[in-house]
């Protein structure tokens, strides 16, 4: 597996955004021994041009920042097509803290000071999720349900007007589990296992944070609950899905 990881590492493009230089360089300096290229930026207009220069596979975000700080540029990046699945780091380690940088649409949430070791699981565990894999026999390439149409292979969900709703990570996998699960009740427990891994360390919390914004994005206006809340138990995606 450590094998493994260090493989899928070698192209990986980090972008570290923080104001302390020496935190940039322990963090870049650890991640690069461990394969990642990683590149650092002290404030958000650092971060765009080095945007600029060609895209990025994920962007470690302090919340602290000079000017835009680093929920606003979360919100920002994560309104635009395409854009890089983001772990944020903030010396405010409460769940409240932790909430609110999932709800404008970070993946995952560091506190501060983080051990290195940590964060370099957290990377591992994000990009992993956002690696695109070939299909294996057997396993669906796509779906449709109630309109939607989702390509597991593209991680690309259409409406039914062929408008393309830019997920996260963390969104996409929550839909993937329930897509391939549908009409049964999932609980959190099973929902971080099977959106995120068994080795995930995310809360609670953070599961509803992203049905949350999950339903949001798939709210078409016509009042269909696609995602149930069951009471003491759960959550289920209520309507038939064709496996494609």
């Amino acid at each position: 597996m450590e094998i493994q990881a260090e493989m899928s590492a070698a192209n990986a493009r980090i972008l570290m955004v923080d104001d302390d230089p020496g935190l940039r360089d322990v963090v870049s300096d650890f991640l690069g021994r461990h394969g990642y290229n990683v590149e650092t930026a002290a404030d958000g207009r650092e971060m765009d041009e080095a945007l600029g220069r060609g895209p990025v596979d994920l962007i470690v975000l302090d919340v602290m920042l000079p000017g835009e700080d680093g929920l606003a540029i979360c919100r920002r990046l994560a309104n635009t097509e395409g854009g890089p699945p983001i772990i944020m780091l903030s010396a405010m380690g409460e769940d409240t803290d932790r909430i609110v940088g999932l709800e404008v649409g970070a993946d995952d949430y560091v506190p501060k000071p983080c051990n290195p070791r940590e964060l370099l699981a957290r990377v591992r565990a994000v990009l992993r999720r956002t690696d695109i894999r070939p299909v294996e026999p057997g396993a669906i390439a796509g779906c449709e349900f109630a309109g939607w149409r989702l390509d597991l292979v593209k991680r690309e969900l259409r409406s039914s007007q062929g408008v393309v709703v830019h997920l996260s990570s963390g969104e996409f996998g929550l839909l993937r589990a329930f897509v391939e699960h549908p009409q049964r009740v999932l609980t959190r427990d099973q929902l971080l296992e099977l959106a995120r891994g068994p080795e995930s360390e995310a809360f609670d919390r953070a599961i509803d944070v992203q049905i949350s914004r999950l339903r949001r994005k798939l709210d078409d206006g016509g009042g269909q609950d696609l995602i149930r809340t069951v009471r003491n138990e759960g959550y289920m995606f209520t309507v038939k899905v064709k496996r494609l």
